[in-house]
């Protein structure tokens, strides 16, 4: 081989090493509040808002806080900057997106599950009748 077919392939090798440690480094893990606080790590966390407990808006920092509750029944105040997500009153569940810092799940993204009553009812329509 010749010497610049051996460089060609360690700088290849190179780019797929670090192209396979951004990828697992940046994976994101579906969790609930106890694992995502035990790892430190970011974390997708799957549960309901805790409607009795109520939500608040800050204008100032333009941060969104609310508790939510995993699917493990662990609950856990939730921060988020940025404004409060469309439907997030009806939505039936919340998927937050973070990690958790001094007891607040620090979240990034939050994401709402549209209400049952966007959804089908589970018959099949005859289209022609």
């Amino acid at each position: 081989m010749k010497r610049k077919h051996i460089i060609a392939l360690i700088v290849a090798v190179g780019f797929i090493g670090i192209a396979a440690f951004a990828l697992v480094d940046n994976k994101i893990d579906y969790s609930d509040f106890e694992k995502a606080q035990a790892s430190g790590r970011r974390a997708q966390v799957s549960g309901t808002y805790d409607k009795d407990k109520g939500s608040r808006y800050d204008v100032n920092s333009n941060t969104f806080s609310f508790y939510m509750k995993d699917r493990q029944g662990h609950e856990m105040p939730v921060k988020y900057a940025g404004i409060r997500p469309n439907n997030f009153e009806i939505a039936p569940s919340v998927v937050c997106v973070g990690k958790v810092e001094g007891g607040v799940f620090e979240a990034s993204d939050i994401q709402t599950k549209c209400p049952s009553r966007y959804e089908g009812s589970g018959k099949m329509q005859n289209p022609n009748s």
